[in-house]
């Protein structure tokens, strides 16, 4: 099933619980990307939870906060309790991410690792059970707008086979410069979750924008099956 989330981080951040409703309805969003980032882990500032809480109380489409922050295993839960749906942390921050994401899941969210461009798949092989999403980055955290790395390509591959070779109803999500000119590409290589920011808030119509990505990755995707099928 493709999904698609869009980011917030492209959203007008005076008018976020209209922005939310922007891109919500029957045929809109999946799930409203929150990028929470600290100016540690990543050099920039967003939001935190009481913006979170807020949201919550302002949309009924699902909050994925993907959180940019150092020290995860001390405030994931904290996002948890605000609303969020899925809690996203990075590998390279989480001190015990066993432990964080049995924890998350535990207090009743997704719980989600997300890997840094640089960062490889492999040794986090044993992890993937523990998890219900596996978020590849395709640009390098931390601001939004940024160009699609096409070199992530073979590792959203590489992923989705240590997905498939364990038979795993793990999400493979990507985030970073996904459009409708790179959305295609990642479906083929087996993601199935994208998250999307200027590609539907820089367009007229935000849900509209939703629904043509949706249908491009579901496309891609259903041709990326019957070739393999052959």
């Amino acid at each position: 099933m493709v999904q698609i989330n869009p980011s917030i981080l492209s959203a007008d951040f005076a008018r976020l619980a209209e922005e939310a409703r922007r891109v919500g309805g029957p045929e809109g969003a999946d799930w409203l990307h929150v990028d929470v980032m600290d100016n540690h882990f990543v050099p920039n500032l967003t939001l935190g939870v009481p913006v979170v809480e807020s949201l919550r109380r302002a949309t009924d489409t699902p909050l994925d906060c993907h959180l940019m922050i150092e020290d995860p295993d001390r405030w994931a839960p904290q996002y948890v309790e605000a609303g969020a749906g899925s809690v996203t942390f990075h590998a390279e921050a989480a001190a015990a991410p066993v432990r964080l994401a049995r924890e998350i899941r535990a207090k009743g969210a997704r719980a989600s690792m997300a890997l840094k461009p640089a960062t490889p798949i492999e040794p986090y092989e044993d992890l993937l059970p523990e998890l219900d999403m596996l978020l590849v980055m395709t640009v390098e955290p931390g601001f939004g707008g940024q160009a699609f790395l096409d070199v992530m390509l073979p590792k959203i591959r590489r992923t989705r086979q240590l997905i498939d070779k364990h038979g795993l109803e793990l999400w493979l999500q990507v985030d970073g410069g996904v459009s409708a000119s790179t959305i295609e590409r990642c479906a083929e290589a087996g993601a199935d979750v994208f998250v999307a920011g200027s590609a539907v808030y820089g367009a007229d119509d935000p849900a509209a924008a939703v629904q043509a990505l949706r249908a491009q990755a579901e496309e891609a995707a259903n041709g990326a099956a019957g070739t393999c099928a052959h």
